[in-house]
Formats: C-alpha cells, structure tokens, sequence
C-alpha cells in the first residue's frame, strides 16, 4: 500500500468527516480490533518489513475509515456508499474500498478477503467491548474479561443496538470461536487503551 494511504491519512479523513467524539473513537476502535487482525495474516503470510506493514496499514486504514460517512449520511442509501465515493477520488486501494461496503449487509457486497472478513467481524464487537468497559466503575477495558463479555452478550438489555449474531457471525468468518474472537480484539485495545479513552481513572496508561 503506498505510503500516501496509510493510516495517518485515514486518521486525518475520518477527524475530517466527523466531529463526534464517539464515532471518532469507535473508528479507532475497530481500527485497531481490525489491525490486529492484519498483524496476524501478515505473520500467517509470512510476511515481513515493510510487506508485513503495508498490509497491517491496510487493515487499520479500513477500521478507521469504515464509518467515515456515517455522522453526515446516516441512512443506507448513502452509508458508506457516499464515503466509499470520496475514498475512489483519492484513490484509494479497491480492496480497502471493498472490505468498507462489504462491513455493511445492506450492500450487497460479498466477505470474500480476509480484510472483508475481519472489518465485519471488528465492527461491532468493538463497540460493544466498548461498553463492556464504559459499565466498570473504572470506566477501564483492562477490567474486562472475556468471560463477562459472554455473558453481557447474553443480556439483550445490554447494549441493545450491538448486533450479536454479527459478533457469533463474524468470528465464525475468521474461523475462531467467540472467545478467541473476542480475546483478539479485547488484547488489541487494552494494548492502546489510552488512545480509546479506556484506560480508566486510576491508570497512567
């Protein structure tokens, strides 16, 4: 991936297109979920140096830019149809492109890649991780286990808007039980809980 599409240029459009803070944080979120993700299919690849970081860029990039157009074209006649549109100007990759419609059921596109795969299977358990956290008295991520996520999965009251099945549908995608599923992506942010705002009250991280 050229060094022009990267993930400080993702960072960049996706602060452009929107200002709330928690859709902001939900881009990096997924971002990272979806990063991890690429770190590993690096490694599975064999991958190395800068071939190794190109696609680990890629995979960020598409976390960070799946939701661009959401706070300005909410309704799915043009989310992310209206971002995709943009990000085709700028010239970014197609397979990046392709894995942002793919994330949405809506679209029509198929999970054919392992980014499509991965960014669908982010999205909403990083928010709902997310949640996860936000409910611990230390509004911390590393006070989340995977356990207790299973089980607030269970409780439909709780964070009622997350798609479960997309969660159990996504980790079956991967080819990974819920738990690994989920302990990926839970690791992944707790590595950068200071980014995500879940480092708690009490922690220096």
């Amino acid at each position: 991936m050229a060094g022009e599409f990267g993930r400080a240029q993702a960072l960049e459009l996706l602060q452009e297109w929107t200002r709330g803070e928690s859709l902001r944080k939900h881009g990096m979120a997924v971002s990272i979920c979806t990063e991890s993700y690429g770190a590993l299919e690096a490694a599975r690849l064999g991958l190395s140096g800068a071939d190794a970081n190109s696609l680990v860029e890629m995979y960020a990039s598409a976390g960070l830019l799946h939701d661009m157009d959401y706070e300005r074209h909410p309704n799915l006649d043009e989310h992310p149809f209206v971002g995709v549109s943009r990000l085709r100007e700028l010239g970014w990759p197609e397979v990046v492109l392709h894995a942002i419609l793919a994330h949405a059921d809506y679209s029509g596109t198929p999970r054919e890649t392992h980014l499509d795969k991965a960014l669908f299977a982010c999205d909403e358990l990083a928010g709902f991780l997310t949640a996860c956290a936000l409910v611990k008295p230390s509004k911390s991520i590393h006070d989340v286990e995977v356990a207790g996520v299973k089980k607030k999965m269970k409780d439909k009251a709780f964070a009622r808007a997350v798609l479960r099945e997309d969660i159990t549908g996504g980790a079956e995608l991967l080819g990974l039980s819920v738990e690994e599923h989920v302990g990926n992506c839970l690791r992944a942010m707790q590595a950068r809980a200071g980014e995500l705002g879940l480092a708690g009250s009490g922690s220096a991280d």
